[in-house]
């Protein structure tokens, strides 16, 4: 076991921490207005990116628009070709019912689009392709 002392928003708190247990016990006489978080392991290598459709399998541009989190494609906003510039819309990612407007991070030309509309990625996942 493990005691530790912890202060949140000006109250401490002792803290007894078993291995292997997430639970935590507040200091004699006083009650933690929320339950504190055990810490988190670090977390893993990023996911490994999702696999490209084939019909853009040879469009490789010079910078890549990655999914920041996972979700599901509401729409594609750009076509392989069009010249874009930086903070224009690309593609419209919806993660935890909330839209996402995924923008071109600079001035370019889109070499290719990896993702259609109803599609699901990942986080890490190449949605387009700047040149």
């Amino acid at each position: 076991m493990k005691n530790y002392t912890i202060t949140v928003n000006g109250n401490v708190y002792e803290v007894t921490v078993e291995e292997g247990s997430s639970l935590s016990a507040p200091a004699a006489g006083k009650k933690p207005s929320a339950p504190v978080p055990a810490a988190a392991p670090a977390p893993a290598a990023a996911p490994a990116a999702a696999p490209m459709k084939a019909a853009s399998a040879g469009t490789e541009g010079s910078v890549k628009v990655a999914a920041p989190m996972p979700g599901k494609i509401l729409g594609v906003k750009t076509s392989a070709g069009q010249a874009v510039k930086k903070g224009d819309v690309l593609v419209v990612l919806e993660a935890m019912k909330m839209e996402n407007e995924i923008v071109a991070p600079s001035d370019g030309t889109v070499a290719g689009v990896n993702v259609a509309v109803g599609d699901s990625v990942e986080a890490g996942a190449t949605l387009a392709t700047l040149n």
